[in-house]
């Protein structure tokens, strides 16, 4: 049994996906961000850089094993299954390559971009602009990728596609109410469509219900 600590922004659906499509046991535990439960100390012992989302899996070969960050999550439970990262090989690198870069790139430049367009008390143009460009030029490295491949990591679903689907979702729907001329990225709306209309992905991405 897995304990998932969970909530509902992209970085939160990439995990429940993953344990969707893997078909391992698990318990939701909501940490309410807007009420900063990511800051209560049960929550620190596990997550001690006060993220969702986390896990504990009690059925690791040690005993239970706490795991935070959600690239490592998503690699910790595809090694532990065999299944959504490759073993060996480009198709591994890729997949490796693509779930970091969503980690290190897409993620935290459409989430500041979100926030300043979105949530800030007072919009600051120069930011909204400066976040805006970087996703726009971040959606269009994705969007020569799709171009080549069917899925980020080349002919399989992985992990890669996981991380990126939520934070893909949201980075164009934020970057169309500050940039409306749509940028047209029929690769990645296709990739978009695909992996949305996946039975675990449409699971994943109602968890937790609150």
């Amino acid at each position: 049994m897995i304990d998932l600590y969970t909530w509902t922004t992209p970085n939160g659906r990439k995990i429940p996906i993953a344990l969707e499509e893997l078909g391992l046991a698990y318990r939701v535990h909501p940490v309410d961000i807007g009420q900063n439960q990511q800051f209560a100390p049960d929550f620190l012992a596990i997550s001690p850089n006060n993220k969702i989302p986390a896990i504990i899996d009690h059925d690791a070969p040690d005993g239970p094993q706490s795991v935070f960050e959600s690239g490592a999550i998503l690699v910790y439970l595809a090694e532990k299954t065999g299944k959504l990262l490759a073993a060996s090989g480009p198709a591994r690198v890729a997949a490796l390559e693509w779930t970091f870069w969503q980690v290190g790139g897409l993620g935290p430049m459409a989430g500041q971009l979100g926030y300043f367009a979105l949530r800030a008390p007072e919009p600051i143009e120069l930011a909204i602009d400066r976040f805006a460009d970087e996703v726009r030029r971040l959606l269009g490295v994705m969007e020569g990728r799709l171009e080549k491949v069917r899925y980020l990591a080349g002919d399989d679903y992985s992990i890669a596609d996981i991380a990126c689907f939520a934070w893909t979702q949201a980075a164009l729907e934020t970057l169309e109410k500050v940039q409306p001329d749509r940028p047209p990225l029929p690769a990645v709306r296709a990739w978009l469509q695909r992996i949305g209309e996946r039975a675990a992905v449409r699971r994943g991405m109602a968890v937790p219900k609150v």
